[in-house]
């Protein structure tokens, strides 16, 4: 997950900071400045390297499993630590942990263009998603306590208008950089855009002084993470069914010492008392499905257009751009509709949208073309995330009482990341099975000698990267790869469907419109 829409109640998590600092107004375009680069850190890693997977499986020779924890690795320390890295900014002061998150994620994008091996790789996205977890909500958060209410609206106008580019143009020239000089590339572009952002920080962003003395929950954060942890191992890569079910057992006792710490420690990372709110809790389930789903889609796409349709990565950054234009220029009429309709209504269509978008991309066979085969999907899955994104931001921020609104925006922030992490985990999983039962089955129909099609389906963990003799091994290979992507396009399909079933079913008390609600928040 990367993801490559960017998350609700990103513009909430600006509004809902509370604390105010002064600064000059000299400092203020280079504090806008600071922030909208930060926040392109976060955005370019989430539109990009998608694009370098396939290189990364090929170059480095694993499976499927293992290339899913380059993207797993950091979105897992991420989701665990999101949530604290924001309280760490209002503990110790914001340009020092804005500057620490940025240090920490640009140090660990250079070790991830010069890792050897996979297993150094995962551990320089480990770096990478505790240094982002530092460095998103802090990033927001500058706007929000450098700009008082009559200038913030501009400043997120120019955040968001900034963003959508960087989003649109991220995976094109992600896509450039791998074809190029190979997927080093990608994580090299990162380092000098940290480098500006560190040093424009040091020299014009305030310095703001600490605030408060609670004590932080590093231990929920830390339960959390191993939590996580365990159950994406238990799904992807286990040795035997003995060793899933004790992963999973552990991951359960790990996700049960989260919930007691939670409900004990004084100032937990997660208010577990909101989920009490019908509304609260039915958005961040509908946000955990849907986007379960878009990041499934997103990252087996280009695995697809590369491995399969014979796509290059620019070509495959290029065929999310029809994505990324539609919510970035219809976020506005989004934004409005939910002023002339019902909340429920359009957090009902907006995922039944997308969903058709899904359904839509398990049509292309092996030799389809874009503008008919891929283009329609993609672009019905823009229109329904567009109609989904801002409504869905406006409910969750005005499902809980004003003073919670921060807390409320990071919890649907992390349920979208999170979604991006069950997505990889599981559907990588059921993408191994399918491929090989499939592959065994048109291998025998193909008449392939037996002793090939027995070391081919000994190596179906490697998807469509699998490397067939020309001819009809190749094209089993490509058919069942295809054949798995249509399935878990359908599954993506339901899981959006699902999530809009649940809006209908627990939104129908949300506010109409953002005025109507007790927290406020732009569209």
């Amino acid at each position: 997950m990367t993801l490559a829409a960017r998350p609700p109640c990103d513009e909430a998590g600006i509004v809902a900071q509370a604390r105010r600092l002064p600064c000059a107004p000299r400092d203020k375009p280079w504090v806008l400045a600071t922030a909208i680069l930060g926040s392109s850190l976060a955005f370019i890693e989430g539109s990009v390297v998608n694009l370098a997977l396939p290189a990364i499986q090929s170059q480095l020779g694993t499976t499927s499993a293992g290339v899913q924890w380059v993207a797993n690795a950091y979105l897992l320390m991420l989701v665990a630590f999101m949530l604290i890295g924001g309280s760490l900014g209002d503990r110790y002061g914001l340009r020092r942990v804005f500057m620490l998150g940025t240090g920490v994620f640009g140090l660990g994008a250079l070790g991830a263009a010069f890792a050897p091996s996979l297993s150094l790789l995962t551990v320089a996205r480990l770096a990478q998603g505790l240094g982002g977890a530092l460095l998103v909500p802090t990033s927001l958060a500058l706007i929000g306590s450098h700009f008082d209410e009559e200038e913030r609206g501009r400043a997120i106008g120019t955040w968001a208008g900034a963003s959508a580019l960087t989003t649109a143009g991220g995976p094109v020239l992600g896509g450039w950089l791998v074809d190029q000089w190979g997927w080093p590339a990608v994580f090299l572009l990162i380092v000098p855009f940290a480098a500006l952002t560190l040093a424009i920080a040091a020299w014009r962003v305030p310095a703001s002084p600490p605030g408060g003395d609670e004590r932080l929950d590093y231990a929920g954060a830390l339960l959390l993470a191993i939590a996580l942890g365990l159950l994406v191992y238990a799904l992807v890569d286990p040795a035997s069914a003995a060793q899933r079910l004790a992963l999973l057992a552990a991951a359960l006792a790990f996700g049960a010492a989260f919930v007691w710490r939670e409900r004990r420690f004084a100032s937990p990372m997660l208010a577990l008392e909101m989920f009490r709110l019908r509304a609260f809790s039915g958005a961040n389930l509908m946000t955990l499905l849907l986007y379960l789903a878009l990041s499934g889609a997103l990252y087996f796409l280009p695995f697809n257009l590369i491995q399969v349709q014979g796509y290059s990565a620019t070509q495959a950054g290029a065929a999310f751009l029809p994505f990324t234009l539609i919510m970035g220029f219809g976020s506005t009429f989004a934004g409005d509709l939910i002023r002339r309709l019902e909340p429920r209504l359009i957090l009902t269509v907006g995922p039944c949208v997308a969903a058709a978008g899904f359904a839509a991309l398990a049509i292309p066979g092996t030799e389809a073309s874009f503008a008919a085969g891929f283009l329609p999907g993609i672009g019905i899955i823009g229109v329904g995330m567009t109609l989904s994104v801002a409504p869905l931001t406006t409910v969750v921020m005005g499902s809980v009482p004003g003073r919670q609104a921060g807390t409320a925006s990071g919890v649907n922030n992390t349920a979208a990341r999170l979604g991006g992490v069950l997505a990889l985990a599981v559907l990588t999983g059921v993408a191994v099975w399918q491929f090989a039962d499939s592959l065994a089955s048109r291998l025998e129909e193909a008449q392939v000698p037996a002793a090939l099609a027995e070391q081919l389906v000994g190596n179906a963990a490697r998807l469509a990267e699998l490397e067939a003799p020309p001819g009809a091994a190749s094209d089993a290979v490509a058919a069942a790869y295809v054949g798995t992507f249509r399935i878990l396009m359908l599954i993506c399909a339901a899981l959006a469907g699902a999530s809009g079933l649940i809006a209908w079913l627990s939104l129908s008390a949300a506010p109409a419109a953002p005025g109507r609600g007790r927290g406020r928040a732009p569209s």
